[in-house]
Protein backbone atom coordinates (compact mmCIF):
# COMPACT_ATOMS: atom_id res chain seq x y z
CA UNK A 1 0.00 0.00 0.00
CA UNK A 2 1.40 3.37 -1.01
CA UNK A 3 0.39 6.40 1.07
CA UNK A 4 0.71 9.76 -0.62
CA UNK A 5 2.04 12.56 1.54
CA UNK A 6 1.05 15.61 -0.46
CA UNK A 7 -0.25 17.88 2.26
CA UNK A 8 1.18 20.40 4.72
CA UNK A 9 4.57 19.94 6.34
CA UNK A 10 3.12 19.93 9.85
CA UNK A 11 0.68 17.20 8.97
CA UNK A 12 3.37 15.14 7.24
CA UNK A 13 5.47 15.28 10.40
CA UNK A 14 2.53 14.15 12.52
CA UNK A 15 1.74 11.29 10.14
CA UNK A 16 5.35 10.11 10.08
CA UNK A 17 5.57 10.16 13.86
CA UNK A 18 2.29 8.30 14.27
CA UNK A 19 2.89 5.84 11.43
CA UNK A 20 -0.66 6.21 10.10
CA UNK A 21 -2.39 7.93 7.17
CA UNK A 22 -3.54 11.48 7.81
CA UNK A 23 -6.34 13.57 6.40
CA UNK A 24 -5.69 16.02 3.63
CA UNK A 25 -7.32 19.43 3.42
CA UNK A 26 -10.86 19.85 2.14
CA UNK A 27 -10.76 20.15 -1.62
CA UNK A 28 -14.01 21.00 -3.37
CA UNK A 29 -15.37 20.18 -6.81
CA UNK A 30 -18.28 21.44 -8.93
CA UNK A 31 -21.63 20.35 -7.48
CA UNK A 32 -23.22 17.16 -8.77
CA UNK A 33 -26.53 17.20 -10.60
CA UNK A 34 -29.63 17.28 -8.39
CA UNK A 35 -30.83 13.92 -7.10
CA UNK A 36 -33.50 12.04 -8.99
CA UNK A 37 -36.76 11.86 -7.10
CA UNK A 38 -39.81 9.67 -7.62
CA UNK A 39 -42.56 12.27 -7.84
CA UNK A 40 -42.79 12.79 -4.09
CA UNK A 41 -43.44 9.21 -2.96
CA UNK A 42 -39.98 8.13 -1.85
CA UNK A 43 -36.38 9.19 -2.40
CA UNK A 44 -34.45 6.85 -4.70
CA UNK A 45 -31.17 8.70 -4.82
CA UNK A 46 -29.77 8.51 -1.28
CA UNK A 47 -26.62 10.50 -0.61
CA UNK A 48 -25.25 8.68 2.42
CA UNK A 49 -27.05 5.44 3.20
CA UNK A 50 -29.93 3.32 1.94
CA UNK A 51 -31.73 3.86 5.24
CA UNK A 52 -31.89 7.60 4.66
CA UNK A 53 -30.99 8.49 8.24
CA UNK A 54 -29.76 12.04 8.77
CA UNK A 55 -26.29 12.24 10.25
CA UNK A 56 -24.98 14.76 12.76
CA UNK A 57 -23.36 17.83 11.25
CA UNK A 58 -19.59 17.93 11.45
CA UNK A 59 -18.01 20.75 13.42
CA UNK A 60 -15.83 23.17 11.44
CA UNK A 61 -12.27 21.91 11.21
CA UNK A 62 -9.85 24.87 10.99
CA UNK A 63 -6.45 24.17 9.41
CA UNK A 64 -4.57 24.56 12.68
CA UNK A 65 -6.51 21.65 14.24
CA UNK A 66 -6.22 19.09 11.46
CA UNK A 67 -3.29 17.07 12.83
CA UNK A 68 -4.71 13.77 14.20
CA UNK A 69 -3.51 11.85 17.25
CA UNK A 70 -3.19 8.16 16.50
CA UNK A 71 -4.74 5.64 18.90
CA UNK A 72 -3.90 2.22 17.42
CA UNK A 73 -2.65 0.40 14.33
CA UNK A 74 -2.82 -3.31 13.53
CA UNK A 75 -2.72 -5.43 10.36
CA UNK A 76 -2.39 -9.00 9.12
CA UNK A 77 -2.42 -10.96 5.90
CA UNK A 78 -5.73 -12.60 5.03
CA UNK A 79 -4.42 -14.48 1.98
CA UNK A 80 -1.69 -14.01 -0.63
CA UNK A 81 -2.31 -10.54 -2.11
CA UNK A 82 -4.84 -9.53 0.57
CA UNK A 83 -3.99 -7.48 3.69
CA UNK A 84 -6.28 -6.14 6.39
CA UNK A 85 -5.36 -2.97 8.31
CA UNK A 86 -7.19 -1.28 11.16
CA UNK A 87 -6.21 2.04 12.68
CA UNK A 88 -7.70 4.94 14.59
CA UNK A 89 -7.04 8.56 15.40
CA UNK A 90 -8.64 11.54 17.13
CA UNK A 91 -8.92 15.07 15.81
CA UNK A 92 -10.97 18.09 16.85
CA UNK A 93 -14.11 16.48 15.43
CA UNK A 94 -13.66 13.37 17.56
CA UNK A 95 -12.36 9.79 17.27
CA UNK A 96 -12.32 7.81 14.01
CA UNK A 97 -11.73 4.10 13.37
CA UNK A 98 -10.89 2.88 9.86
CA UNK A 99 -10.72 -0.58 8.30
CA UNK A 100 -8.93 -1.31 5.02
CA UNK A 101 -8.54 -4.27 2.69
CA UNK A 102 -5.60 -3.85 0.32
CA UNK A 103 -5.84 -6.27 -2.61
CA UNK A 104 -3.43 -7.11 -5.42
CA UNK A 105 -5.77 -8.46 -8.14
CA UNK A 106 -2.81 -9.85 -10.10
CA UNK A 107 -2.06 -12.44 -7.41
CA UNK A 108 -2.42 -16.00 -8.81
CA UNK A 109 -5.54 -17.68 -7.44
CA UNK A 110 -7.09 -14.39 -6.25
CA UNK A 111 -10.38 -13.12 -7.67
CA UNK A 112 -12.55 -10.06 -7.05
CA UNK A 113 -16.22 -10.47 -7.93
CA UNK A 114 -19.76 -9.25 -7.46
CA UNK A 115 -21.53 -10.93 -4.53
CA UNK A 116 -25.23 -11.48 -3.82
CA UNK A 117 -27.69 -14.10 -2.62
CA UNK A 118 -28.91 -14.83 -6.15
CA UNK A 119 -32.27 -13.11 -6.78
CA UNK A 120 -31.75 -9.38 -7.32
CA UNK A 121 -34.46 -8.56 -4.76
CA UNK A 122 -33.07 -10.76 -1.99
CA UNK A 123 -31.20 -9.10 0.90
CA UNK A 124 -29.07 -10.81 3.55
CA UNK A 125 -26.23 -10.13 6.02
CA UNK A 126 -22.89 -9.73 4.27
CA UNK A 127 -21.42 -12.84 5.94
CA UNK A 128 -24.25 -14.93 4.45
CA UNK A 129 -23.70 -13.42 1.01
CA UNK A 130 -19.95 -14.07 1.06
CA UNK A 131 -20.41 -17.62 2.36
CA UNK A 132 -22.11 -18.67 -0.91
CA UNK A 133 -18.79 -18.49 -2.80
CA UNK A 134 -16.53 -19.17 0.21
CA UNK A 135 -15.14 -15.66 0.01
CA UNK A 136 -12.30 -14.77 2.36
CA UNK A 137 -13.10 -11.04 2.52
CA UNK A 138 -15.44 -8.37 1.25
CA UNK A 139 -17.49 -5.23 1.88
CA UNK A 140 -21.10 -4.21 1.38
CA UNK A 141 -21.91 -2.82 -2.05
CA UNK A 142 -24.48 -0.64 -3.78
CA UNK A 143 -27.29 1.41 -2.26
CA UNK A 144 -30.62 -0.42 -2.44
CA UNK A 145 -34.37 0.13 -2.22
CA UNK A 146 -34.54 -0.63 1.48
CA UNK A 147 -37.95 -1.55 2.85
CA UNK A 148 -39.55 -1.80 -0.61
CA UNK A 149 -38.30 -4.00 -3.46
CA UNK A 150 -34.89 -4.59 -1.81
CA UNK A 151 -33.19 -4.27 -5.20
CA UNK A 152 -29.89 -2.40 -5.79
CA UNK A 153 -30.28 1.05 -7.32
CA UNK A 154 -27.52 0.71 -9.89
CA UNK A 155 -25.71 -1.95 -11.87
CA UNK A 156 -24.30 -5.35 -11.06
CA UNK A 157 -22.45 -7.88 -13.18
CA UNK A 158 -21.21 -11.24 -11.93
CA UNK A 159 -18.34 -13.11 -13.59
CA UNK A 160 -20.38 -16.31 -13.91
CA UNK A 161 -24.00 -15.09 -14.14
CA UNK A 162 -23.39 -12.06 -16.32
CA UNK A 163 -25.32 -8.79 -16.19
CA UNK A 164 -27.91 -8.98 -13.41
CA UNK A 165 -29.28 -5.44 -13.10
CA UNK A 166 -28.52 -2.02 -14.60
CA UNK A 167 -29.82 1.35 -15.72
CA UNK A 168 -29.30 3.13 -19.01
CA UNK A 169 -28.31 6.32 -17.17
CA UNK A 170 -28.36 7.85 -13.73
CA UNK A 171 -26.57 5.42 -11.40
CA UNK A 172 -23.59 4.06 -13.32
CA UNK A 173 -20.49 5.22 -11.39
CA UNK A 174 -18.94 1.82 -10.84
CA UNK A 175 -16.01 -0.32 -9.78
CA UNK A 176 -15.18 -3.01 -12.34
CA UNK A 177 -12.65 -5.59 -13.51
CA UNK A 178 -12.13 -5.33 -17.27
CA UNK A 179 -11.68 -8.10 -19.82
CA UNK A 180 -7.91 -8.11 -19.21
CA UNK A 181 -8.35 -8.53 -15.48
CA UNK A 182 -7.45 -4.94 -14.56
CA UNK A 183 -9.43 -3.12 -11.90
CA UNK A 184 -10.88 0.28 -12.69
CA UNK A 185 -13.54 2.83 -11.82
CA UNK A 186 -15.65 4.73 -14.31
CA UNK A 187 -19.09 5.40 -15.74
CA UNK A 188 -20.67 2.24 -17.21
CA UNK A 189 -23.93 3.00 -19.05
CA UNK A 190 -26.12 0.09 -20.10
CA UNK A 191 -27.24 -0.39 -23.67
CA UNK A 192 -30.23 -2.69 -24.13
CA UNK A 193 -32.55 -3.24 -27.09
CA UNK A 194 -35.42 -5.45 -28.13
CA UNK A 195 -34.20 -7.30 -31.24
CA UNK A 196 -36.07 -6.21 -34.40
CA UNK A 197 -37.66 -3.30 -32.48
CA UNK A 198 -34.81 -0.81 -32.44
CA UNK A 199 -37.04 2.15 -31.66
CA UNK A 200 -37.99 0.53 -28.35
CA UNK A 201 -35.22 1.50 -25.93
CA UNK A 202 -34.82 -0.35 -22.64
CA UNK A 203 -34.02 2.04 -19.78
CA UNK A 204 -33.86 -0.44 -16.90
CA UNK A 205 -32.91 -4.06 -16.27
CA UNK A 206 -34.13 -5.60 -13.00
CA UNK A 207 -34.21 -2.14 -11.40
CA UNK A 208 -36.22 -1.13 -8.32
CA UNK A 209 -38.10 1.34 -10.52
CA UNK A 210 -38.66 2.03 -14.20
CA UNK A 211 -37.49 5.46 -15.33
CA UNK A 212 -40.52 7.72 -15.97
CA UNK A 213 -41.28 7.52 -19.70
CA UNK A 214 -39.10 4.42 -20.06
CA UNK A 215 -39.30 0.65 -20.33
CA UNK A 216 -37.94 -1.82 -17.80
CA UNK A 217 -37.17 -5.50 -18.33
CA UNK A 218 -37.52 -8.03 -15.51
CA UNK A 219 -36.06 -11.52 -15.78
CA UNK A 220 -36.29 -14.61 -13.53
CA UNK A 221 -33.15 -13.31 -11.77
CA UNK A 222 -35.21 -10.42 -10.40
CA UNK A 223 -37.28 -12.68 -8.16
CA UNK A 224 -41.06 -12.37 -7.89
CA UNK A 225 -42.85 -9.42 -9.49
CA UNK A 226 -43.25 -6.26 -7.40
CA UNK A 227 -46.44 -4.78 -8.89
CA UNK A 228 -46.71 -1.00 -8.80
CA UNK A 229 -43.61 -0.78 -6.64
CA UNK A 230 -41.53 -0.60 -9.83
CA UNK A 231 -43.62 2.32 -11.13
CA UNK A 232 -43.28 4.10 -7.77
CA UNK A 233 -47.02 3.81 -7.21
CA UNK A 234 -47.99 5.13 -10.66
CA UNK A 235 -51.11 3.28 -11.88
CA UNK A 236 -52.16 5.37 -14.88
CA UNK A 237 -50.38 5.13 -18.25
CA UNK A 238 -48.51 1.97 -17.35
CA UNK A 239 -48.35 -1.34 -19.23
CA UNK A 240 -47.03 -4.82 -18.65
CA UNK A 241 -45.99 -7.13 -21.46
CA UNK A 242 -45.37 -10.77 -20.52
CA UNK A 243 -43.08 -12.90 -22.67
CA UNK A 244 -42.90 -16.69 -22.44
CA UNK A 245 -41.17 -19.01 -24.87
CA UNK A 246 -39.83 -15.99 -26.75
CA UNK A 247 -43.29 -14.60 -27.63
CA UNK A 248 -45.65 -12.04 -26.09
CA UNK A 249 -48.44 -13.93 -24.31
CA UNK A 250 -50.05 -10.98 -22.53
CA UNK A 251 -50.22 -7.19 -22.80
CA UNK A 252 -52.28 -5.31 -20.22
CA UNK A 253 -52.52 -2.16 -18.12
CA UNK A 254 -52.55 -4.00 -14.78
CA UNK A 255 -49.20 -4.93 -13.21
CA UNK A 256 -48.77 -8.34 -11.58
CA UNK A 257 -47.52 -8.70 -8.02
CA UNK A 258 -45.74 -11.57 -6.27
CA UNK A 259 -45.76 -13.75 -9.38
CA UNK A 260 -42.90 -15.94 -10.60
CA UNK A 261 -41.30 -14.72 -13.83
CA UNK A 262 -41.05 -17.56 -16.34
CA UNK A 263 -39.61 -15.61 -19.28
CA UNK A 264 -39.53 -11.81 -19.41
CA UNK A 265 -41.75 -9.06 -18.05
CA UNK A 266 -41.54 -5.64 -19.73
CA UNK A 267 -43.07 -2.67 -17.93
CA UNK A 268 -43.58 0.77 -19.46
CA UNK A 269 -44.38 4.13 -17.89
CA UNK A 270 -45.89 7.04 -19.79
CA UNK A 271 -44.49 7.08 -23.31
CA UNK A 272 -42.83 3.76 -22.60
CA UNK A 273 -46.26 2.22 -22.00
CA UNK A 274 -47.51 3.64 -25.29
CA UNK A 275 -44.52 2.18 -27.17
CA UNK A 276 -45.02 -1.26 -25.62
CA UNK A 277 -48.65 -1.34 -26.69
CA UNK A 278 -47.78 -0.36 -30.29
CA UNK A 279 -44.59 -2.38 -30.76
CA UNK A 280 -45.29 -5.62 -28.89
CA UNK A 281 -48.82 -6.96 -29.39
CA UNK A 282 -49.64 -10.53 -28.34
CA UNK A 283 -47.81 -13.07 -30.52
CA UNK A 284 -44.78 -10.86 -31.26
CA UNK A 285 -41.39 -12.57 -31.01
CA UNK A 286 -39.23 -10.88 -28.38
CA UNK A 287 -35.54 -11.14 -27.60
CA UNK A 288 -33.70 -8.61 -25.44
CA UNK A 289 -29.98 -7.95 -25.58
CA UNK A 290 -28.12 -5.80 -23.08
CA UNK A 291 -24.54 -5.02 -22.12
CA UNK A 292 -22.40 -2.60 -20.15
CA UNK A 293 -19.95 -0.31 -21.91
CA UNK A 294 -16.59 -2.08 -22.28
CA UNK A 295 -18.10 -5.45 -21.37
CA UNK A 296 -16.25 -5.86 -18.03
CA UNK A 297 -15.93 -9.24 -16.30
CA UNK A 298 -17.61 -7.90 -13.15
CA UNK A 299 -18.97 -4.57 -12.01
CA UNK A 300 -20.85 -2.94 -9.16
CA UNK A 301 -21.99 0.66 -8.79
CA UNK A 302 -22.03 3.26 -6.04
CA UNK A 303 -23.85 6.56 -5.99
CA UNK A 304 -21.03 8.91 -7.02
CA UNK A 305 -17.32 9.35 -7.61
CA UNK A 306 -15.25 10.37 -4.60
CA UNK A 307 -12.08 10.69 -6.68
CA UNK A 308 -11.99 10.70 -10.48
CA UNK A 309 -8.86 11.11 -12.61
CA UNK A 310 -6.95 12.02 -9.44
CA UNK A 311 -9.30 14.91 -8.55
CA UNK A 312 -11.57 14.97 -5.52
CA UNK A 313 -15.20 15.08 -6.66
CA UNK A 314 -16.90 14.99 -3.24
CA UNK A 315 -18.33 18.28 -2.02
CA UNK A 316 -20.32 17.34 1.11
CA UNK A 317 -18.26 18.12 4.23
CA UNK A 318 -21.19 18.36 6.64
CA UNK A 319 -22.94 15.07 7.51
CA UNK A 320 -21.08 12.40 9.49
CA UNK A 321 -21.91 8.76 8.74
CA UNK A 322 -20.31 5.33 8.67
CA UNK A 323 -18.86 4.97 5.17
CA UNK A 324 -17.82 2.34 2.64
CA UNK A 325 -15.71 3.08 -0.44
CA UNK A 326 -13.71 1.28 -3.12
CA UNK A 327 -10.65 2.77 -4.79
CA UNK A 328 -8.01 1.82 -7.33
CA UNK A 329 -4.34 2.83 -7.34
CA UNK A 330 -3.55 3.13 -11.05
CA UNK A 331 0.20 2.98 -10.42
CA UNK A 332 0.23 -0.35 -8.56
CA UNK A 333 -3.10 -1.80 -9.69
CA UNK A 334 -4.09 -2.31 -6.05
CA UNK A 335 -7.75 -2.27 -5.03
CA UNK A 336 -8.62 -0.52 -1.76
CA UNK A 337 -11.79 -1.46 0.14
CA UNK A 338 -12.32 1.01 2.99
CA UNK A 339 -14.88 1.12 5.80
CA UNK A 340 -15.16 3.91 8.37
CA UNK A 341 -17.08 3.13 11.56
CA UNK A 342 -19.52 5.72 12.84
CA UNK A 343 -22.46 6.64 15.06
CA UNK A 344 -20.60 5.53 18.20
CA UNK A 345 -18.39 6.92 20.94
CA UNK A 346 -15.43 5.04 19.40
CA UNK A 347 -15.83 6.51 15.92
CA UNK A 348 -17.72 9.63 14.79
CA UNK A 349 -17.96 8.66 11.12
CA UNK A 350 -16.77 10.66 8.12
CA UNK A 351 -18.04 13.34 5.78
CA UNK A 352 -17.87 12.63 2.06
CA UNK A 353 -14.95 15.03 1.64
CA UNK A 354 -13.01 13.35 4.45
CA UNK A 355 -13.63 9.97 2.78
CA UNK A 356 -12.32 11.25 -0.56
CA UNK A 357 -9.26 12.79 1.09
CA UNK A 358 -8.38 9.57 2.87
CA UNK A 359 -8.75 7.53 -0.32
CA UNK A 360 -6.26 9.83 -2.02
CA UNK A 361 -3.87 9.57 0.95
CA UNK A 362 -4.05 5.77 0.66
CA UNK A 363 -3.04 5.98 -3.01
CA UNK A 364 -6.34 5.87 -4.87
CA UNK A 365 -6.49 7.73 -8.18
CA UNK A 366 -10.11 6.66 -8.60
CA UNK A 367 -12.70 5.97 -5.90
CA UNK A 368 -16.46 5.57 -5.67
CA UNK A 369 -18.78 5.85 -2.68
CA UNK A 370 -20.71 2.71 -1.72
CA UNK A 371 -23.68 2.34 0.64
CA UNK A 372 -22.98 3.76 4.10
CA UNK A 373 -24.71 4.10 7.44
CA UNK A 374 -25.87 0.83 9.00
CA UNK A 375 -24.91 -1.01 5.80
CA UNK A 376 -21.17 -0.30 6.18
CA UNK A 377 -19.61 -3.70 6.87
CA UNK A 378 -16.16 -5.22 6.29
CA UNK A 379 -15.71 -8.98 6.53
CA UNK A 380 -12.47 -10.94 6.43
CA UNK A 381 -10.44 -13.72 7.98
CA UNK A 382 -9.41 -12.91 11.51
CA UNK A 383 -6.05 -13.86 12.97
CA UNK A 384 -7.44 -17.31 13.84
CA UNK A 385 -8.51 -17.88 10.24
CA UNK A 386 -12.28 -17.53 10.74
CA UNK A 387 -14.20 -15.29 8.32
CA UNK A 388 -16.09 -12.72 10.40
CA UNK A 389 -17.13 -9.08 10.64
CA UNK A 390 -14.00 -7.02 11.35
CA UNK A 391 -15.56 -3.56 11.79
CA UNK A 392 -18.28 -2.32 14.16
CA UNK A 393 -21.53 -1.88 12.17
CA UNK A 394 -23.53 1.02 13.57
CA UNK A 395 -26.76 -1.02 13.93
CA UNK A 396 -25.02 -3.15 16.58
CA UNK A 397 -25.00 -6.07 14.15
CA UNK A 398 -25.10 -6.73 10.43
CA UNK A 399 -27.78 -5.07 8.36
CA UNK A 400 -29.21 -7.15 5.53
CA UNK A 401 -27.87 -5.70 2.28
CA UNK A 402 -28.45 -6.31 -1.42
CA UNK A 403 -24.94 -7.09 -2.64
CA UNK A 404 -21.23 -6.64 -2.05
CA UNK A 405 -17.70 -6.89 -3.40
CA UNK A 406 -16.07 -10.20 -2.54
CA UNK A 407 -12.55 -11.62 -2.64
CA UNK A 408 -12.00 -15.34 -3.13
CA UNK A 409 -8.73 -17.29 -3.14
CA UNK A 410 -7.85 -20.75 -4.44
CA UNK A 411 -4.26 -21.90 -4.17
CA UNK A 412 -2.95 -22.24 -7.73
Amino acid sequence: MRIRLTFSAGLVACCLLAGAPALAGNVGAPPQAPGERDGGQRELNPEHSSGGEQGPLAAPLPPWSRAPTQTDWTSWGIAPGVKYTRWGWTDSRGPVRAHLLTIDPGTPGLRIDYASMGPVRRVAPLTSILRRDRAIAGVNGDFYDIGHTGAPLGLGKDRQRGLLHARQTGWNNAFFVDRRGRAGIGDLPMTAKVVFHRDLTITNLNSPFVTPGGVGVYTPRWGRTAGYGVTQGQRERVRQVTVEGGRVVMSRRKLSEDKRIKGLVLIGRGEGAVELRKELPVGTRVKVRGALEGDPQMAISGNRFLVHEGIIRAVDDRELHPRTAVGVDSDTGEVLLLVIDGRSSRSRGFTMVELANLMIDLGADEAVNLDGGGSSTLVGKGRAGKVKVLNDPSDGGQRSVANGIQVTYAKP
